[in-house]
């Protein structure tokens, strides 16, 4: 964030939550301290990466990466307190936005029933006008679509089989990397676990094409945010209520 807009925090009167993000690494850029928080809380946080990013590293081939970036990621979610990580394995960085998309997310909607979904930026550009990447857009807004979807009967009724029923439960959204924050998370008390989180990604950060430091990285990002709840380090959210 630029400004030093206030922001409420988050309602955190909720014990499961479903993050739906395209790539093993998506959480780990700024949102996974406020999970360690929200783990530290006994709350249930379940990851689902709809791709396993086997197209994110130039130097390794896909069918190498993907197995090694899957492998990174619950070493990653573990930092965090995150035990559960569901891989969709669509292709990496060819997804689109449509009734497939949204057909798997609402199946993993249905089997977490969670109250609290968290996805990724669907809005073209991040903060500060930085170009988004096709991926994040496209899971974001199917996401979106998906918890609607996932109440609904009639609406992909060929998963409500061997006990999977609709799910209507969802109570919000929170898209994380937005460009129009309108709530907060304290993450001073686990900023250390989400450097330890993203650092898990040793042969992704080993891979990109410029010098890449996790916690000066970090440090930057939640530092920048703290001043808008008033703390050290901050995370932001766009939180879309679903009533």
């Amino acid at each position: 964030m630029t400004d030093q807009t206030p922001l409420p925090t988050v309602d955190e009167n909720w014990t499961t939550a479903l993050a739906v993000v395209a790539h093993p690494d998506d959480m780990e850029f700024g949102t996974a301290a406020a999970v360690a928080r929200w783990t530290r809380q006994g709350k249930t946080v379940i990851y689902c990466m709809v791709t396993s990013g086997e197209a994110g590293i130039d130097a390794i081939a896909p069918e190498e990466s993907g197995p090694l970036r899957e492998k990174e990621q619950i070493a990653s979610a573990r930092a965090v307190g995150v035990d559960q990580v569901e891989f969709l394995r669509l292709p990496d960085g060819v997804l689109e936005y449509g009734v497939p998309l949204r057909r798997v997310i609402t199946e993993q909607v249905r089997t977490h029933r969670p109250e609290i979904v968290i996805t990724g930026n669907h809005h073209p550009t991040f903060p500060g006008g930085v170009l988004n990447q096709a991926d994040h857009i496209a899971t974001g807004r199917a996401t979106i679509d998906a918890v609607r979807d996932a109440g609904n009967r009639w609406i992909f009724n060929d998963q409500l089989a061997d006990g999977l029923e609709p799910w209507n439960g969802v109570r919000q959204v929170w898209v994380t990397g937005s460009p129009e924050p309108t709530h907060g998370v304290d993450v001073t008390a686990t900023f250390d676990d989400g450097v330890a989180s993203l650092k898990e990604h040793a042969a992704y950060i080993e891979g990109l094409s410029w010098e890449f430091d996790p916690e000066a990285f970090l440090t930057e990002i939640c530092s920048s945010a703290g001043p808008s709840l008033g703390v050290p380090y901050a995370t932001t959210v766009e939180v879309i209520d679903l009533g």
